[in-house]
């Protein structure tokens, strides 16, 4: 998957001209994470787990304190191969502080030291920080479909027709789980709503507009602010 763009690293590491800083974007259920991890590992000639390979997975907001560790590990000399790699998935979930701190290093990059950034929300990420990356784009390829969380819809499903307290319960189910998929099922689903609604030439489809609004907006507020999950889960769950 993703051959053009793994063509196009592997040529750079071969003519010695990989960009220090990467950013990997596009929609997320893609496997935009899986192709970086892949494509460090066929360089480093091992899985991960390699000592020369920092992955930083976050499900919340990344503090200034977690890109200070990285930094650190980041400045030390390889251990065993011949560079160094970093992976920072939803890179988009760095507060203010923790992204001026990451700007530092790649104002001042370290030799044989190379970042890759992967978000599906290169806006949230601070200009300088975009002007000093070589970005990349991914699509979902031809017959790529991303998978559904078809329990999750089928709880939403429920959820637009049962009182508060259903609506309450499955809010706290949902804050236990890493919500950004279960989201992202629920904007392609409405979307799909929409799109069809369209195609029909229906007329009643503001309620399934604002749906999709509310939805993003929940996403947004999840990925830059501290917002406690289950709160924002409640909020929306009432609104739709």
């Amino acid at each position: 998957m993703y051959e053009k763009q793994f063509e196009f690293l592997k040529k750079a590491v071969e003519l010695n001209r990989l960009p220090h800083a990467l950013l990997f974007f596009g929609q997320a259920g893609i496997g935009k994470k899986d192709f970086a991890v892949k494509f460090v590992s066929s360089i480093l000639k091992e899985n991960p787990g390699h000592p020369d390979f920092v992955l930083l997975d976050p499900q919340k907001e990344i503090a200034i304190a977690e890109i200070r560790n990285l930094m650190e590990k980041l400045s030390f000399k390889p251990y065993s191969a011949g560079q160094k790699f970093a992976v920072i998935n939803k890179a988009h979930l760095m507060n203010q502080e923790a992204q001026n701190c990451f700007l530092k290093f790649l104002e001042e990059p370290k030799d044989k030291t190379f970042l890759i950034l992967i978000t599906e929300y290169p806006n949230l990420l601070l200009p300088t920080i975009l002007s000093r990356v070589q970005k990349i784009r991914f699509y979902p390829e031809k017959g790529f479909k991303v998978k559904e969380n078809e329990e999750a819809l089928l709880e939403l499903s429920r959820a637009l027709k049962e009182d508060l307290a259903f609506k309450f319960n499955l809010s706290k189910n949902l804050a236990e789980q890493e919500i950004d998929p279960i989201l992202d099922s629920w904007l392609r689903y409405f979307r799909q709503v929409l799109l069809e609604g369209i195609k029909k030439k229906d007329k009643s489809l503001a309620k399934t507009s604002e749906i999709i609004k509310e939805i993003q907006k929940t996403k947004n507020l999840l990925a830059t602010t501290n917002i406690n999950t289950r709160l924002a889960l409640e909020i929306l769950l009432m609104k739709i």
